[in-house]
């Protein structure tokens, strides 16, 4: 399925993977992982499950943001970003810090622009700001030692203006202050039940934000990313903020 919004499109591909397409250019933020792009992935819970592009490589991406290392997939990236393709990083992805065989960011055959938290870049005449992305220290997301999953400095957020159609992938976060002070027009949060904000706090968000439209993703992919679409998208409805589930 693909949303048609303000002169653009988006289409979630599966986990935290969305495709946008302008006038002249593509975004993709987080390509891959877990087989979303290759349909190798199966959900560990039947009729749970974003269902994966099959063997999706087309080449076409002019920018590819990658908001953490969890999320960064050299192999995705290669499926997705053009020849001339810029691929912007959070500057903290460290390939040793996982146990997952990756290529570093320096490998890849595409410029590589790194960035921080707090950073506001223009890539193909396209503005760009990053977010900090991070779990509460007394939130639910933490470790069973009591750390954040995502602590602070893990990664950042991407809010990007695709022919001045401002969209807002938040990255895997919870709800923190200045959040709800962006100016939005496509808001495409988390809603699953661990690790970023949840279905609630994602709802909360969108009625303090007020954008045009919100498309959540990065849910279902496996039972701990598990969550109620359907009563998500009745709920932001009711709070008379426009809603679409990209979902077949």
């Amino acid at each position: 399925m693909t949303v048609r919004h303000d002169g653009i499109t988006a289409e979630w591909l599966g986990y935290a993977t969305l495709r946008l397409e302008g006038d002249d250019t593509v975004v993709y933020f987080d390509p891959g992982r877990y087989g979303v792009l290759t349909g190798e992935w199966e959900p560990d819970t039947p009729g749970i499950g974003h269902p994966p592009t099959q063997d999706y490589a087309p080449k076409d991406g002019d920018i590819v943001c990658v908001t953490h290392i969890h999320h960064y997939d050299p192999d995705g990236i290669r499926r997705v970003a053009a020849e001339d393709a810029t691929v912007v990083a959070f500057e903290g992805i460290n390939v040793h810090a996982t146990d997952r065989d990756l290529d570093r960011l320096a490998d890849l055959d595409y410029e590589v622009r790194k960035v921080g938290m707090e950073a506001d870049l223009l890539v193909d005449d396209v503005p760009i700001w990053t977010m900090p992305a991070y779990n509460h220290e007394d939130g639910p997301n933490v470790n069973d030692d009591g750390s954040p999953i995502h602590p602070k400095g893990i990664g950042c957020g991407f809010l990007v203006a695709l022919d001045d159609t401002r969209v807002f992938w938040p990255g895997d976060t919870d709800v923190l202050d200045g959040h709800a002070e962006l100016d939005v027009s496509l808001f495409v949060p988390s809603i699953a039940q661990n690790y970023t904000m949840n279905r609630h706090e994602a709802a909360d968000l969108a009625e303090a934000m007020d954008p045009d439209l919100v498309l959540p993703m990065h849910y279902n992919t496996f039972t701990s990313l598990e969550a109620d679409s359907g009563a998500f998208a009745e709920d932001v409805a009711k709070r008379g903020v426009p809603v679409v589930l990209d979902e077949n």
